[in-house]
């Protein structure tokens, strides 16, 4: 029996996240990862992301199954948790709103019956962190993003996918790093 290696979580903002639509497989093992591909190029199944926790609700009828909103500054990060986050769902229902946390989790990808695809977080660890922590994970996320664009200047297979999917405008996702600098900015400011 081989062990699988957990995959990387990326950073991305939920701006990018929300937009990204193309989900696919690389191998059609029944175990093979699903993976969705921003239009930056980042192949995600799990993802490292910061932000305000603003809304938590247990919407459980026989069991606890939270429903949770981390914001950071391009948008909102949908969380689900259920009976097979029990550490997340322990972690969640614990904290005081408002706050910021760290999220670590798999990404949750559905499409509706009318055709657009839906993602969503599904938590394995979440922890209360302070806000030099979140604006570090902004910071950061900056960075991985740009990145990102520069790299989908190189002829590789994953960029290929992004060219022919998403079309190549990449001063929309420049522009979602340049308004989450400007919100951080705008906080040291304050």
């Amino acid at each position: 029996m081989s062990l699988r290696q957990r995959e990387v979580a990326r950073r991305l903002y939920a701006k990018e996240l929300n937009e990204s639509t193309l989900v696919y497989k690389e191998h059609e093992d029944t175990y093979a990862p699903q993976y969705l591909l921003t239009p930056t190029g980042a192949k995600c199944n799990r993802v490292f992301v910061v932000g305000a926790l603003t809304e938590k609700e247990n919407v459980g009828v026989d069991s606890d199954y939270w429903r949770a909103r981390l914001a950071d500054p391009t948008g909102v990060f949908p969380i689900y948790a259920g009976q097979y986050q029990q550490q997340a769902v322990t972690q969640l229902s614990a904290i005081e709103v408002p706050a910021f946390v760290a999220v670590v989790g798999k990404l949750n990808v559905f499409r509706t019956n009318d055709g657009p695809v839906k993602v969503s977080i599904r938590p394995e660890f979440i922890n209360v962190v302070d806000s030099e922590t979140r604006n570090r994970w902004v910071l950061e996320t900056a960075e991985k993003t740009l990145e990102r664009i520069e790299r989908l200047q190189l002829d590789n297979e994953d960029a290929a996918k992004v060219r022919d999917y998403y079309g190549i405008d990449t001063s929309l996702y420049v522009g979602i790093v340049i308004e989450a600098l400007e919100a951080l900015k705008k906080e040291y400011e304050t």
